[in-house]
């Protein structure tokens, strides 16, 4: 059939001139075009287009039929020989029209649409051959509405954040995408041009960017000290490249002329004697040359920049976890240790805890004592409690930190007074108790032998109520309301004594040097033994029955008489909060911080308060008389324990059985509860 349409001119009525060839097929024929040359056959591919395409050839019909097959034919020819393809007619051969209609000059889109040539005007069609010219005009006017729309300044912060993270993440691309359509940029030219220069080591070229960054910063004077970073960097990686002389002229005649931080200089120039790579990096704490070390350099350089021009490093990162963070802080019931990462928790819904999840339930009673319990302490490792009782003994109970359940291990008995206060050793090893006003001895046991180790009595004229352990673990304050203040070895042996004090509860604080004595004037001082200085740190309207500090030594929780529980700064020395809901009478009562970060507080209703609050937040119910004393496990959370005449030890602790939901809280995932704004 082809040679049929092919032949003599003559034969269909035509000139005999030879028809007009179209751009492209003169291109194809000369072997310059898109196509490349193919011996001639495109020629005769557009010829026979001509031909077939002519009212008075008889198979014109068909002719899109063999335009189609034609120009595959000679595409598969060239493609053959190596010479090239044309996109836009692979897709046309892909995309033949069905129904005879010529797609030879068609463009296929991403979005189903596909345009094709009519008589010179461009008409596009649907995959249903439906016109969508309409939809093209609105697609346009859309995107001039777009266009027209100006950004707020924090509509653009948001773009330039998530343009930031996905460029972290090597998506660039999508990068490029967003910054076009919605004409923003991540960052100033110049920074950029900065950025990949110090990344790439171009010390040189990175120090000229630095004049053209000058004029965008708020400090120009900042400059000195980035080009002090930069030669830093560059000196460092000429030494562990072997580039002595080098790194040398860089120490010289570059940074000594800065007159900027010579004291850092003179430790650069130590560098000098390092004998290998690997001494270098570990006495100047650096990373070596490369990726991380580049990239730790600019996070520092970008703090003399404004945002405007660089965005800090990870800066969406953060501001998610200031926001994680602040939910957690107002979360009344958050009381477990997770991780600060954001991958721990879900950033699609807020976070939230259950009082389920809160020690407020009784999980175990221990009542082996047979008469009012006065005090109870968790060991400073969590696997132990220690009660003393007016029954004249210690008990010792093991925690189970896995089933968080105590079973009785030793009990320590000839205390003829009773035991109103213990104290563990800073490694467990020792326990010492104390007795009421009239008790002037003083027990310290070996917990792990159950062997009394000393027994103490200055005189019987002394109360030796309270003690507290230095930090060492060697030595030990004791004192009472009749005057005494010693400091003790761990034979009892006096080292040193303070005359005319009236202690009411003692602290040592982790300096090692100074005690903290709440007195009969209504004060904490701090006393210092070393040169036998004292000085008023907290001063109070009514008696301070007891006091607790907390173990940054920041904070002091007292139990005053009339008043209830009061919170102070002992650094600023300033009251921080009172708390509502208790009172407080003439008698000793020992308060708590606990949980997680030492959030809580707890007293001897047992009320407890979140720290930023001043209502409490739980009461627990149980005891059927006084509650002495509370303790919260210092490992373990969700787990606390309170002393009562009753002769009762509660252990406390979550729900025995928590929901899904319940059990979700942990990741900050359930409803919504009552928030701190404090």
């Amino acid at each position: 059939m082809s040679s049929f349409c092919s032949s003599s001119e003559s034969k269909i009525g035509l000139s005999s001139r030879p028809p007009p060839r179209n751009k492209r097929a003169e291109s194809a024929a000369g072997g310059t075009g898109q196509f490349g040359a193919a011996s001639g056959s495109v020629g005769l591919s557009a010829a026979l287009a001509v031909v077939l395409l002519s009212p008075q050839c008889p198979v014109a019909p068909v002719s899109s039929l063999y335009i189609h097959r034609a120009t595959c034919i000679n595409r598969g020819t060239m493609q053959a020989n190596g010479t090239g393809q044309d996109r836009d007619s692979e897709l046309s051969c892909r995309n033949g029209a069905p129904n005879g209609e010529s797609s030879s000059t068609g463009v296929a889109h991403s979005n189903g649409l596909v345009s094709v040539s009519n008589n010179g005007n461009t008409v596009s069609h649907n995959n249903n051959g439906v016109s969508a010219q309409t939809a093209s005009n609105n697609s346009n006017s859309t995107s001039a509405a777009k266009k027209k729309k100006r950004l707020s300044q924090s509509e653009e912060d948001v773009i330039r954040l998530i343009g930031q993270h996905l460029h972290d993440l090597g998506l660039n691309q999508t990068v490029d995408l967003l910054m076009q359509e919605s004409g923003c940029r991540l960052e100033h030219p110049s920074a950029t041009k900065f950025r990949n220069h110090v990344m790439e080591g171009e010390w040189d070229k990175a120090e000229s960017d630095l004049n053209e960054l000058k004029a965008l910063m708020h400090s120009p004077s900042a400059i000195v000290r980035m080009k002090f970073l930069l030669l830093q960097q560059k000196y460092l990686e000429y030494l562990e490249d072997g580039k002595v002389l080098e790194a040398l002229q860089v120490l010289r005649a570059e940074l000594t002329p800065l007159k900027y931080n010579t004291e850092r200089i003179h430790i650069l120039s130590g560098y000098l004697m390092c004998s290998h790579a690997e001494d270098l990096r570990s006495k100047a704490e650096w990373e070596g040359k490369g990726t991380a070390s580049r990239t730790k350099l600019l996070d520092k350089l970008q703090t003399y920049l404004p945002p405007s021009v660089m965005l800090p490093p990870r800066r969406l990162q953060t501001l998610l976890k200031q926001a994680v963070e602040l939910q957690r802080e107002r979360c009344l019931y958050h009381n477990t240790k997770l991780d600060s990462g954001l991958d721990s928790v879900s950033l699609l819904l807020d976070h939230a805890c259950s009082r389920k999840q809160f020690p407020c339930y009784t999980q175990q009673i221990l009542t082996e004592h047979c008469n009012e319990v006065w005090f109870c302490k968790f060991s400073n490792d969590g696997t132990k409690l220690a009660t003393g009782s007016k029954d004249t003994t210690v008990i010792v109970w093991h925690v189970d930190t896995e089933t968080q359940q105590l079973k009785l291990l030793k009990t320590l008995e000839g205390h003829a007074y009773g035991v109103s206060y213990l104290a563990w050793s800073p490694d467990d090893t020792y326990l010492i108790a104390c007795g009421p006003d009239d008790c002037s001895e003083l027990w310290l046991w070996n917990v792990q032998t159950g062997e009394l180790r000393t027994k103490m009595s200055q005189s019987h004229e002394d109360s030796l109520t309270s003690v507290a352990w230095n930090p060492d673990g060697k030595r030990f304050v004791t004192g009472g309301q009749r005057g005494q203040f010693y400091q003790c070895d761990l034979d009892g042996n006096l080292l040193d004594s303070w005359e005319g004090v009236r202690v009411q509860c003692l602290w040592c604080l982790s300096d090692g040097r100074t005690v903290l004595a709440s007195d009969t004037h209504q004060r904490i001082r701090g006393y210092n033994f070393e040169d036998l200085t004292d000085r008023n740190i907290v001063q109070e309207d009514h008696p301070i029955m007891s006091f607790t500090v907390s173990k940054n030594g920041r904070l002091a929780l007292l139990n005053v008489a009339t008043q209830g529980v009061h919170l102070w700064d002992l650094q600023d020395r300033v009251l921080v909060r009172k708390y509502q809901g208790v009172t407080q009478g003439f008698y000793t009562i020992h308060s708590c911080f606990g949980g997680h970060n030492e959030d809580f507080i707890a007293n001897h209703k047992v009320y407890i308060w979140h720290r930023r609050s001043e209502l409490p937040i739980a009461e627990l119910t149980g005891h059927t008389r006084t509650v002495n004393c509370v303790s919260w496990n210092p490992v373990l959370p969700g787990l606390l324990a309170s002393a009562s005449d009753d002769g009762t030890v509660r252990i406390w602790g979550p729900a025995p059985f928590l929901d899904v939901q319940d059990t979700e809280g942990l990741n900050g995932m359930t409803m919504s509860t009552r928030m701190s704004s404090s």
